[in-house]
């Protein structure tokens, strides 16, 4: 696995970060084999939240005995001070641990969440002073839907956060808004060293009909060389990293697509795979914006 620094944290993660949403719903047993898959693939960075249902509570036997091996991110999704700190805190617990190396804002795009979280009395002053009494390290903001890049510019305007998280892929960067917006926060992450993470990259589309079995939000790939070319489209971008999808299934194939040296796939096969798996990207701006 190539590890890539972390922004200006002085880590060098994997260009895969496992996305550990997928274990909020699993029963231990699965969840450690899951988890299982982490080490020999050379994953050293984890991500987790504290709205993803049981997530910390089945990493929390993993890291009893791996915590050193990883960067370990969390993330709340509270606005005030006051319920942050709760949040940060009932993290630590769950997870079994004594601090995060990064806690982060979950999906701040709302302008109204956003002044909360960012104004007096709001959860950035919770991140701060957890970072200040040594139980994190590190600050960032995440965001879904087209106004992400847009906004995360704004946070970063507002405070030096470490790192950003947003969606990233060959068909949301064919909306040209969306692109814009997201090439210009690139260059003031890289300006300024803040570590650039991406989400939704072997999507295929919202879920259409029903009767299928469903282990995330969004319907990922499933064709082995499909989700190849999509996880080479992120890995062949410097610097960037790829959270794995919340759909635990399709990990060993992006594993095994990260093994492989990284080149751009040409365009003709990128829209090929649009086309054969009529894949749609999951957030349209004015259509559908939220999860």
């Amino acid at each position: 696995m190539q590890l890539s620094p972390f922004g200006r944290t002085g880590h060098h993660s994997s260009r895969i970060i496992f996305g550990a949403a997928g274990l909020g719903s699993m029963r231990q047993d699965k969840a450690d084999q899951v988890l299982a898959q982490l080490r020999p693939a050379g994953i050293n960075h984890i991500d987790t939240a504290a709205s993803y249902g049981d997530s910390e509570l089945r990493l929390a036997p993993w890291l009893c005995t791996h915590r050193q091996d990883v960067f370990l991110a969390s993330k709340t999704g509270d606005r005030t001070a006051e319920a942050a700190r709760r949040s940060i805190a009932a993290s630590l617990e769950r997870l079994g641990v004594d601090h995060l190396d990064l806690i982060q804002l979950h999906n701040l795009v709302d302008e109204a969440e956003w002044q909360t979280a960012m104004g007096r009395g709001g959860a950035l002053e919770a991140l701060i002073e957890a970072r200040e009494q040594g139980v994190v390290r590190f600050l960032g903001v995440t965001g879904h839907g087209t106004f992400a890049a847009a906004m995360h510019r704004r946070s970063l305007e507002r405070y030096p956060f470490d790192s950003v998280l947003l969606p990233y892929s060959y068909v949301m960067m064919q909306t040209p808004e969306y692109a814009a917006d997201f090439e210009a926060l690139s260059v003031l992450c890289e300006a300024r060293g803040v570590a650039v993470q991406t989400i939704k990259a072997v999507a295929r589309r919202r879920w259409e009909g029903v009767g299928e079995r469903r282990f995330s939000w969004y319907e990922p790939l499933r064709d082995a060389a499909a989700i190849r070319r999509a996880v080479h489209y992120v890995l062949a971008r410097p610097g960037v990293f790829l959270n794995s999808s919340s759909d635990a299934t399709v990990l060993p194939a992006v594993l095994a697509a990260a093994a492989a040296s990284a080149t751009v796939p040409d365009a003709a096969s990128l829209a090929a795979d649009v086309a054969s798996y009529a894949m749609q990207p999951l957030f349209v701006r004015g259509v559908s914006d939220a999860i």
